[in-house]
C-alpha cells in the first residue's frame, strides 16, 4: 500500500463526504449555521482523521478511533435531518447504509491493527 488513498475505507469516507454535502444543500437556509454545519463538520472530519493516522506505513489507533467515532455522530445527525422532512426516507435510507458500511470498515480495519499490533509484540 503506497499511501491512505489506497484503502477502500479512505475512499468510502470522501463518497460519504460529498454524498453529504450534496444532500445539505437543499436543507433551509436558516440551518446554515445549524444542522447544515454540524453534519458537514462531522462527516468533514473523518478522512483527515484518517489519513492523519496513516504514516510510515501503519495506521494510528488514536487517530482511527476518532474517525470511528463519527459514523454514529453523523447518522444521528441525518435522522434528525430527516425527522425534520429536510431528507426524504430513501435518501435518509441510502445514506445510513453508506454510513454503517464506513461504520463497519473503520472497525474491521482498527480490529485488525489491533491484533498484527499484539501478535508483533509478542503478546497474546
Amino acid at each position: 500500500m503506497k499511501s491512505f488513498r489506497d484503502l477502500r475505507v479512505w475512499q468510502q469516507s470522501m463518497y460519504l463526504v460529498e454524498t453529504v454535502y450534496k444532500l445539505t444543500q437543499k436543507f433551509p437556509n436558516e440551518e446554515i449555521y445549524g444542522l447544515t454545519s454540524q453534519v458537514r463538520r462531522t462527516v468533514v472530519s473523518i478522512p483527515p482523521n484518517f489519513a492523519g493516522g496513516h504514516t510510515r506505513e501503519h495506521i494510528n489507533l488514536h487517530h482511527l478511533s476518532m474517525a470511528q467515532a463519527s459514523p454514529a455522530e453523523v447518522e444521528t445527525q441525518v435522522e434528525i435531518a430527516s425527522r425534520l422532512t429536510y431528507l426524504l426516507p430513501s435518501e435518509l435510507e441510502d445514506l445510513v447504509r453508506e454510513i454503517r458500511l464506513l461504520g463497519k470498515q473503520l472497525y474491521a480495519l482498527r480490529n485488525a491493527l489491533r491484533r498484527s499490533q499484539t501478535n508483533n509484540d509478542g503478546s497474546n
